[in-house]
């Protein structure tokens, strides 16, 4: 082993998987075609090195692929190099990626060479921050503007450790990877497991249910860890046998419960809710098989340790996984010396955890402070209501008052009539919203912020 193969410890457990597991598939194609065994990413990270021998060590450098069989082989051969990946979202538009390249100070930018390889943008500007880290993370926070979070790899292999002790997931597994790999979820759950503990991945883009369900029918998967509006959109197709599945993990939104008694009802298969965040990879895991209320995350990941106070509803996350922190500003009282406190709010109850809204997304209506998921919840009790997200808008007498889109065939004056009989009255939205679908984006998360956006410019306009 090199000094730098000695120091990292992903690439260390590599080479025992490598050991191990060198023949076997390690990457599958939607199709269930063999896309790469475990001794064709070794090979094809060496043939990597070379491409990469001109880059600055310790240089950031953003990586913007799809969920593609490539990728695994780039973050080795980056990390032998010594060299810092930047996971870039595929759909991140050009502005956007120059922005957080910036904010990184990233050397270059390694993109699909549609021959195969990789291709490689030097940035002019790149290269002059020390990270002092193995992996950045990408974060909007707050206030919309890109910043990145510092991981070192003892980190990253701990939260990978985490997922697979806590959820069960072994080499004898094949996860369907279909959710982005360049979120911290997909990062996590599908590219980790690979390269740390030898479990097999399949390589897919496909969004469109007919040909996801194919794809999981035909690979045999055994996990798949998907997102809240996949699984609402597989739970309305026709029901279609899965013998080799036996795992449904759901992350990046909260799931409703609508959406898990249907697919339940469809396919026989519980969606257990994972709680996580970029900043510290998982927090929380519901492994139990029974039906649990909304917003039921279960317990802590095993070696995480959550402190919760209960008057302000915050939880603060302690581990071996939490990021060293921000970068290139930092804010110690938010994430640092293995302390993370996420914005959620959070209740405990018999059944575990319940993620219960976010701190910054409370409507101030008249100096009370509504949650807006308590009347999200109260809509996806109405019979005829598929999903719900309801957020501010303007009010010049009082301040904000809740307004909410939601997807399903009734009327405004039927969700109103309903919501007056189950809420207090300031709690009513003034308007209803009806759509087709939510707006979710490729993380399966909808802004309430660009959501009220819309509202104003497509309903008040």
């Amino acid at each position: 082993m090199t000094d730098r193969e000695n120091s990292n410890p992903i690439l260390a457990v590599w080479r025992t998987v490598l050991d191990r597991r060198a023949g076997d598939a390690a990457i599958l194609s939607a199709d269930g075609k063999v896309a790469r065994t475990f001794s064709d990413i070794e090979a094809e990270a060496r043939g990597f090195d070379c491409a990469l021998e001109k880059l600055p060590p310790s240089a950031a450098v953003g990586v913007q692929f799809g969920n593609d069989a490539r990728v695994p082989a780039l973050l080795l051969a980056l990390w032998r190099r010594g060299l810092v990946p930047v996971a870039l979202d595929r759909s991140l538009a050009k502005d956007a990626r120059t922005a957080a390249l910036g904010v990184c100070g990233a050397a270059a930018l390694v993109t699909e060479s549609f021959v195969g390889g990789i291709a490689i943008e030097r940035l002019a500007s790149g290269g002059g921050r020390a990270t002092d880290a193995d992996f950045l993370k990408l974060t909007s926070g707050t206030t919309g503007v890109p910043r990145a979070i510092r991981f070192r790899a003892a980190q990253l292999l701990a939260d990978c450790e985490a997922v697979c002790d806590t959820m069960g997931i072994g080499g004898s597994d094949l996860n369907f990877g279909v959710i982005p790999w360049s979120h911290s979820y997909g990062f996590s759950n599908l590219l980790t497991p690979l390269l740390c503990r030898g479990v097999p991945v399949v390589a897919s883009d496909e969004r469109l249910p007919r040909a996801l369900l194919d794809g999981l029918a035909r690979t045999g998967a055994t996990v798949f860890p998907g997102l809240p509006v996949l699984f609402q959109k597989l739970a309305e197709t026709d029901s279609a046998p899965l013998p080799k599945m036996r795992l449904c993990i759901s992350a990046g939104a909260p799931l409703s419960a609508a959406t898990a008694e249907k697919f339940r009802a469809r396919f026989e298969l519980k969606i257990h809710s994972f709680y996580g965040s970029s900043e510290c990879g998982g927090i929380a895991y519901d492994a139990s098989d029974e039906a649990v209320s909304e917003g039921c995350v279960g317990e802590a990941m095993r070696g995480v340790r959550l402190v919760h106070d209960v008057e302000s509803g915050r939880v603060e996350v302690h581990g071996p996984a939490v990021g060293d922190g921000y970068f290139p500003e930092t804010d110690e009282s938010v994430l640092g010396g293995g302390r993370f406190v996420p914005g959620d709010l959070v209740k405990r109850t018999p059944q575990g955890l319940v993620l219960a809204g976010r701190v910054n997304d409370l409507i101030n209506v008249a100096g009370r402070k509504l949650n807006p998921a308590e009347v999200e919840t109260c809509l996806r009790k109405m019979s005829g209501v598929r999903d719900a997200m309801v957020f501010g808008v303007p009010n010049e007498l009082r301040g904000e008052e809740p307004a909410a889109c939601v997807v399903g065939k009734l009327t405004p004056d039927q969700l109103r009539q309903f919501c007056v009989t189950n809420l207090a009255a300031w709690q009513v939205p003034r308007d209803f919203w009806i759509v087709d679908a939510l707006p979710f984006n490729e993380r399966g998360k909808v802004s309430r912020r660009a959501l009220a956006e819309l509202y104003r410019v497509r309903v008040c306009s």
